[in-house]
């Protein structure tokens, strides 16, 4: 049986991107609806230059699409919207959210509950196969070489 490059790996790559706790939590905001500099930073704390710099990436990247916008008497400035990309993150930070619901909350429990905008039940996460079976577990699922995978020789 011929070894894959453990290197070539999507999750490495994905990590690279998003791996750093300010980026999440710039995401987040992003996801809570929260577009304008000063408003994230208000939020996460995050100093200025490192905002700016997670920022500047997540634009990079096309996680996020700057919008420029004007207030009355101000500067012309840029909100922050996700893109279809970004979008296409939730539902890896729904995960991390119930994970650390699960594992990390305070004794009196998870700060934030997410609901279904239309009928307000609890919203939650499940793998399934493209044949539509409920997957479990991790114990469910074989990973398999994908046609991105490089043969060691």
């Amino acid at each position: 049986m011929m070894d894959y490059d453990p290197a070539n790996c999507a999750i490495g790559a994905a990590v690279a991107i998003i791996g750093e706790r300010p980026t999440f939590l710039v995401l987040r905001e992003a996801f809570n609806g929260v577009r304008r500099f000063a408003d994230m930073q208000r939020r996460t704390g995050i100093p200025r230059q490192v905002l700016s710099d997670r920022l500047a990436r997540l634009v990079g990247e096309e996680l996020l699409r700057k919008v420029p916008y004007q207030d009355s008497g101000q500067r012309r400035r840029h909100e922050y919207r996700l893109t279809t990309k970004g979008l296409d993150l939730y539902p890896v930070l729904v995960a991390l959210m119930r994970w650390g619901d699960q594992y990390a909350a305070g004794p009196d429990g998870p700060p934030v509950l997410l609901r279904h905008r239309d009928c307000g039940e609890p919203v939650r996460l499940q793998l399934s196969c493209e044949a539509g079976h409920i997957l479990d577990s991790a114990r469910d699922v074989v990973p398999v070489p994908g046609p991105g995978a490089c043969k060691i020789a």
